[in-house]
């Protein structure tokens, strides 16, 4: 698997965001939080992903870009520990921590999600 994160994986859907919401599940590695959710959609990428940091706690937009960038940065190197499966999943990375992380933080975090989420869905087939 390609270490990118190019157009194609990246989730952009109104409509599927508010899906992901109502019907999702959690999965919650304290300050990352991922919502997934299977799916299905004509590309032939496995997994399409988003990000977002709250408003709430980064009034300034360059705390929250900074953010959102070493959260996709770490998703796309870790997102070879998810394997190629027939299904197909949406994902929302969600910080909600108050201070500013570190990439060494954030990518420990996300990674450790990821791995929850294998044992949960994937080995669960």
């Amino acid at each position: 698997m390609k270490a990118t994160f190019n157009k194609k994986e990246r989730l952009k859907s109104k409509k599927e965001i508010e899906l992901l919401f109502s019907e999702g599940e959690t999965i919650s590695n304290y300050p990352v939080r991922l919502v997934y959710r299977k799916t299905n959609f004509e590309d032939e990428v496995t997994i399409k992903a988003t990000v977002s940091v709250s408003k709430r706690h980064f009034k300034r937009a360059v705390d929250r870009n900074r953010i959102k960038r070493l959260l996709r940065e770490s998703y796309r190197k870790n997102k070879y520990l998810v394997p190629n499966t027939t299904h197909q999943f949406t994902f929302m990375f969600l910080y909600s921590g108050k201070e500013m992380p570190e990439y060494q933080f954030i990518e420990s975090k996300v990674k450790g999600i990821l791995l929850k989420f294998v044992e949960k869905e994937i080995k669960s087939e």
